[in-house]
């Protein structure tokens, strides 16, 4: 667990043919039921691959969280290319958010978790940022070898990162996507 940060000169690869097809936006954001009028917070929303999807969703505030200042650049410059409006870019790392306290109805974190050493951590400061019965999607590598994504010591297996959800306060439902990755939802309960 909690290997090293993305490297952000490969940008690129999160937005390749090959990725979209292993992570469908639209898919995962259905399961989300993301729709008009939720607030929106990305966490590790890197250049945008789940955020522009999210923002062409709902017409209120999306949050791009990234601890990466040069990630943040690229999706804003994806955003714009896109003329997309409503998401505003905070430079900020999981364990003390740059935002309000009951401030979002849902947060996606996306591939990151493994990146963190102190997920618990991290978890509080989302619950905080979440309104009372507020969601949070965790979508992570399963622990098991594959030519994508990092390495297997560094994996969360899906049935540990739903003891961690539990164990912080969450209800929490499990999907697997596919064989290399899964998917919870969370929902706060305060």
């Amino acid at each position: 667990m909690a290997g090293e940060r993305f490297n952000p000169e490969k940008a690129n690869s999160l937005l390749s043919e090959k990725r979209y097809k292993l992570l469908d936006p639209d898919h995962v954001l259905t399961y989300f039921n993301v729709e008009q009028g939720n607030v929106m917070a990305d966490l590790g929303a890197g250049n945008g691959f789940f955020t522009l999807p999210i923002a062409k969703k709902t017409d209120t505030t999306v949050y791009a969280v990234d601890i990466e200042p040069h990630m943040l650049e690229l999706l804003k410059q994806r955003a714009d290319k896109e003329d997309i409006r409503n998401i505003t870019y905070i430079e900020s790392g999981l364990y003390d958010i740059k935002l309000d306290d009951n401030l979002v109805d849902k947060a996606m974190i996306s591939l990151v978790l493994h990146e963190v050493p102190d997920i618990s951590k991290a978890l509080e400061e989302v619950k905080r940022i979440l309104k009372h019965g507020g969601q949070v999607l965790i979508i992570e590598w399963e622990a098991k070898r594959s030519e994508m994504g990092p390495p297997f010591e560094d994996r969360i297996a899906s049935t540990e990162m739903e003891n961690i959800l539990r164990n912080n306060g969450f209800k929490v439902d499990v999907k697997s996507f596919n064989e290399d990755i899964y998917v919870l939802k969370g929902i706060a309960s305060k």
